[in-house]
This record gives C-alpha cells, sequence and structure tokens, in this order.
C-alpha cells in the first residue's frame, strides 16, 4: 500500500488517461478556432485542471503532439513528457525547432515580468491571450469533474446540517464563523478559496449577522459585511447574533480541489423575524425553482437575470434584492476550481448555458437591521436535466433552545 502511495505520489498526471486526454482535446479544439499553434500554462488553476496537481513550471500545449511538462518543484515528479527546467529559458531546448506561428499565454493572470521574460524565449511567434479560451474550456465540466464536485457538495451539506449545533447565546458572527470554520476543516475542507484574478479576496467564506450584511465591500457582493480589519474588509465583524435578526452562512465548500458554493440562513429564535425578511427568503427560493426550470443547454444566462428580475418586480422587493446600499451586478456564477468561473448569470452576460456548466445562483436580498435572507444552490447542468448538488434544506433555520 506504501508502495502504491509513493507511486501516486511521484507521478506528475494524476489524472486517468482518458480524462486528461478529454480535457486536452477540449483545450485544442478551442485553440483550432482562436489561431493558437501552441500553448503555455503557468496559472495553478489552470495547470491543476491539466495534471490534477499544483506544481512549479509550466505545460506547453502544441496544437498537435504531445504535452510537455515542464517542472521546477517539487523534485522527483515523473511521467511521460516531463521535463525539469532551473528557469523558462531552457523551455525551448524542448520544443526544439517547431516554435509556433502563434502562442497562448495568460496575459489576464502571469505577471508582467513573467511575460516579458516569455516573450524573449518565443521572438518569431505572435502572443495571444489564452486566458479567457482556457476559461472557457474548464466551463464544461466533465463527467469526473462534476462527480468530484459532487462529492464535495455531500460533505458541504453534512457541515451546514451540524451549524446548529455550534451556535451559543451571546456568540458574534466571528465566534460562530471560527466554529464553523473548525467543523470543516475536520471534515476535510482544504480551506482555500481559490479566486480568479485580484479583485477580490477571501478567508473561508462570510458569516454575516444583522446590520453587518448591508456593510458595502470593495467586492461585487450582494453582501459584503465590514470585516474585522481593513486589510479584509469583507465578512464577520463581530456583530452579536440576536433575536428578530439573521446570519447568513456562505461558507468555503472545497474538499477535493473542486467547490461547492452553498449559503443558508438561520435565526436565534423562530418569530421573531418581521414578514419582509420572510417574504423576501420565500422570493429566492421560487426564483431558484424558476430559474432551474429555465436553465437548459442554449438558454441565454442573461435571460436567467431577466426572469429573476421580473420575480422581484412582481413581489415590490427590488430595494432589498442583491444588496440594500450596495448592489450586486450578477445573481449566479460558473464555480469548479475557482469560485468565479464561466458562466456569469448578469444582465449583460453573453454567456450561454450548456451541459457541463455547473452554476451557483444566489438570489439574496438584505434586509435593513434585520440582515441577509436568500440561499445559495450549486446546480449542475445535464443535456436533459438541472441537478442540485447542494441539497440542504431551504427555509429558515431557528437556533432555538
Amino acid at each position: 500500500m506504501s508502495h502504491m502511495k509513493d507511486v501516486l505520489r511521484n507521478r506528475l498526471i494524476l489524472l486517468s488517461h482518458d480524462e486528461a486526454g478529454r480535457r486536452l482535446a477540449r483545450i485544442r479544439s478551442l485553440m483550432e478556432r482562436a489561431g493558437m499553434r501552441g500553448m503555455l500554462v503557468s496559472d495553478n488553476a489552470n495547470k491543476y485542471y491539466l495534471t490534477g496537481r499544483v506544481f512549479a513550471g509550466y505545460v506547453y500545449i502544441p496544437i498537435s503532439g504531445e504535452a510537455i511538462y515542464f517542472v521546477r518543484r517539487p523534485v522527483e515528479l515523473d511521467g511521460d513528457g516531463v521535463v525539469y527546467i532551473r528557469k523558462p529559458e531552457e523551455i525551448t531546448l524542448s520544443i526544439g525547432l517547431g516554435m509556433p506561428e502563434t502562442i497562448g499565454l495568460e496575459l489576464d493572470t502571469a505577471p508582467y515580468s513573467l511575460i516579458k521574460r516569455l516573450r524573449l524565449i518565443f521572438p518569431g511567434s505572435e502572443i495571444a491571450n489564452a486566458s479567457a479560451l482556457l476559461r472557457n474550456a474548464r466551463s464544461i465540466k466533465t463527467d469526473a469533474e462534476i462527480d468530484m464536485i459532487r462529492r464535495s457538495g455531500i460533505k458541504h451539506r453534512h457541515v451546514y446540517s451540524r451549524i446548529p449545533r455550534l451556535f451559543r447565546p451571546g456568540m458574534s458572527d466571528m465566534e460562530l464563523q471560527v466554529e464553523i470554520e473548525r467543523l470543516s476543516r475536520l471534515e476535510g475542507c482544504l480551506g482555500q478559496f481559490r479566486i480568479s484574478g485580484d479583485s477580490m479576496e477571501l478567508y473561508m467564506g462570510n458569516v454575516l449577522a444583522g446590520e453587518n450584511a448591508d456593510a458595502p465591500s470593495p467586492y461585487d457582493f450582494a453582501m459584503g459585511g465590514a470585516g474585522a480589519d481593513p486589510s479584509l474588509p469583507v465578512g464577520a465583524d463581530g456583530t452579536l447574533i440576536v433575536p428578530g435578526t439573521t446570519v447568513m452562512v456562505d461558507m468555503n465548500g472545497n474538499f477535493d480541489g473542486y467547490m461547492t458554493d452553498m449559503t443558508r440562513v438561520f435565526s436565534p429564535e423562530s418569530g421573531k423575524l418581521p414578514e419582509l425578511a420572510l417574504k423576501a427568503h420565500q422570493c429566492s427560493i421560487d426564483i431558484h425553482r424558476a430559474l432551474t426550470d429555465m436553465m437548459r443547454p442554449g438558454t441565454e444566462a442573461k435571460a436567467l437575470w431577466q426572469r429573476a428580475e421580473e420575480i422581484v418586480k412582481e413581489r415590490d422587493l427590488h430595494p432589498y434584492y442583491m444588496g440594500h446600499r450596495q448592489h450586486a451586478g450578477f445573481i449566479g456564477h460558473g464555480v469548479g476550481i475557482e469560485i468565479n468561473e464561466l458562466p456569469v448569470i448578469a444582465p449583460r452576460s453573453r454567456d450561454i448555458i450548456q451541459a457541463g456548466n455547473v452554476i451557483a445562483l444566489e438570489p439574496k436580498f438584505v434586509i435593513p437591521r434585520v440582515g441577509a435572507v436568500g440561499i445559495e444552490n450549486t446546480y449542475a447542468v445535464h443535456a436533459d436535466r438541472v441537478e442540485c448538488l447542494t441539497n440542504s434544506p431551504e427555509e429558515i433555520v431557528y437556533f432555538d433552545l
């Protein structure tokens, strides 16, 4: 058994041969359409997608032929196509004379200094931006990816089912979040909240109590929270959890490198929340039902946004929808290796729903002086159905003691 673990530990590509081939084939199909003859991948999320592990180095994908895996660290990884290098300039020794006419680089995520260096390595190649292409490729999950997200969802749901037992009277949102974080980690949560780009930072997720849910954040969140410090201005800020207010829990669901996104609402005592909060929470549930009925391959993402807007306006809840003092510009997003993948459910989105998309829908509301209400679920879009991967009770759960 230990020998088998050593073999897996040292093997660079942890995906099955067929699974790795499917992912490469999808990328090459998109490369062909974009006119790219080669691609050099350096971003951790994309390397994980291609190999099943994160390593220091690069993956070179020619339009045809075998991919080459250039590794700096860790040492002792092996497998077909693995080449150890000390610096990027050594890449050309393995590519040889087959320099691509056009090479894709991750211009959206790679540092400028690295891009300058790579331009010198490929002096005769036209540089193209591969970032959008790779996001596109990853937006359509394989069956194996959906199964990993499904497994994360099972553990995520189990953690949420135990949250009521964590609450004690007199707790603050920060104290409750620490207890949820501890439980999540003990259940196997990796802790990492992988986010594409540098426009958002978050640690383990959000627990928002009462009025703090209405505190604007620098990020495009429906509700951000003030946070514990201006260096991370989002989330719990020490607000006490008291009757007549809500606690919105939107915590990390990354248990195996692929994550689910789920939000549920709790409150200290039943019978204390105003009717407006209950009405808005039910509206969120109803939006989920309406949108999942529509969320079939070929549907425009913006049509989902428009239908949700119609439902909200019909119920006179628009002032509280996707925030109160500050409003978010989307109600859903793709999720997988990163929390903000394609497609985006927004009013000007050009995305089209496709089989294989995994989408988190989060129509939420902020009620002044009460807090946030509404749910978030993660769904897998299949050719003939939509599968909910976060099947937890959706009604408000009360901490009745």
